[in-house]
Formats: structure tokens, C-alpha cells, sequence
């Protein structure tokens, strides 16, 4: 992510802790209850969940994770998460500039919600790759994104999604669309490919 996309970032957090409205709008409300309706497991190990923004999806993960790391490039949102979340011992806030800082430990699940869209090709390439590389077997990734054009990016939702499932290139567990939004979710279900592969 551009350190220009960073600035802008701040610059939102500084106008407000919640830029995006994610406690009150309808809109972010029904998101997130249907990313996490998504997950195919109830209960999850470890897991990671870049761009947290404010922490609240980080924080309605909590009960689901024995532990999570979220991460943010923007240092605002680190701040506004890190205090959201601050009661919450098994879950830890970082800055992290995508894909460059991802982290080394692997995951039973991956969270990108409406993150995708703001990098550029190479980026979406790298980090999808990274995410696939960083899943146990078994592990989850599940990625939500806005559909509408985002102004001041090239990509819209449709097209990130679409290019992030190329570079995960894992098995679609799951999807799902509206007008909103589209949710994907992927399996590193080596078992179930070990089946496919066998049966073609």
C-alpha cells in the first residue's frame, strides 16, 4: 500500500475513531454479521486479520479465536483498535504495510474485509500468495468486498475479489453476493483436493 493511501488513512482517523461509521450504519452491521454467519467452523486457533481498521470485527472474532493478531498500516487505527480490544488478552493490534510486513506464523484463518481493492495488481498477487503459503491445513481465508467502484483506486470490489481468488488459487468453499458486497471463502483442505484429485 502506497504511503500517500496511509496518509489518507490518518488523515480519516484523525476526522474521526470510526470513519466508515462501522457501529451504527446498517450497511456495516449486516456485513459483518454475514462474514461471520461465513466462516464454516465455529471455533478457529489462530488468526489473522489485516487492515482491522477500528477493531470491530476483530473484536466480534474474539469468541471464536484462541488467538488473533489484527494489524493495521495506519497508525491511527492501530491506536483505535489496540484500545478497543485492550481487555481482550488473546488478541494483539500491529502496524502492518501489506504485503511487505506479513507475518511468518501460520493460520487456521484469514480475514480480508474490504482490504483488497485499495492495493494494486502486484500487490494482490503477492498477498494472495502469502495467504495461501501462511494457512495450516485446513485453514480458512475469507475475504469481503465492497462491490461500488472505489474512487481514487483502479480496482473495483468484483475485480480485487476476482484477482485475489487467482493467486489464492485454493479450492471456493463458499460464496456469496449481493448488490453490497461479495464474500469468498477458501479451504486449504488438502484432504478434500487429495479426492478431487483423484477422482478426475
Amino acid at each position: 500500500m502506497s504511503a500517500h493511501s496511509l496518509q489518507a488513512f490518518d488523515a480519516l482517523y484523525r476526522k474521526s475513531a470510526d470513519p466508515w461509521a462501522t457501529e451504527t450504519r446498517w450497511y456495516e452491521r449486516r456485513k459483518r454479521a454475514l462474514v461471520l454467519a461465513c466462516l464454516p467452523h465455529r471455533h478457529y486457533g489462530s488468526a489473522y486479520e489485516p487492515g482491522c481498521g477500528n477493531g470491530i470485527l476483530t473484536e466480534a472474532l474474539a469468541g471464536r479465536c484462541d488467538d488473533i493478531l489484527a494489524s493495521d498500516g495506519s497508525d491511527l487505527a492501530v491506536v483505535t483498535a489496540t484500545r478497543r480490544v485492550a481487555a481482550i488478552d488473546h488478541v494483539n493490534v500491529e502496524r502492518h504495510v501489506l504485503p511487505d510486513d506479513w507475518p511468518l506464523q501460520t493460520f487456521d484463518l484469514v480475514i480480508l474485509s474490504e482490504l483488497v481493492y485499495f492495493l494494486d495488481a502486484a500487490a494482490i498477487e503477492a498477498m494472495g500468495q502469502l495467504v495461501c503459503r501462511s494457512l495450516t491445513d485446513g485453514g480458512v481465508v475469507l475475504a469481503c468486498n465492497w462491490r461500488a467502484p472505489i474512487a481514487g483506486y483502479g480496482h473495483s470490489g468484483d475485480e480485487a475479489h476476482r484477482m485475489l481468488a487467482h493467486a489464492i488459487g485454493l479450492p471456493s468453499a463458499l460464496e456469496y453476493c449481493d448488490a453490497d458486497f461479495i464474500v469468498g471463502v477458501w479451504s486449504r483442505d488438502t484432504a478434500s483436493v487429495a479426492m478431487r484429485e483423484a477422482i478426475r
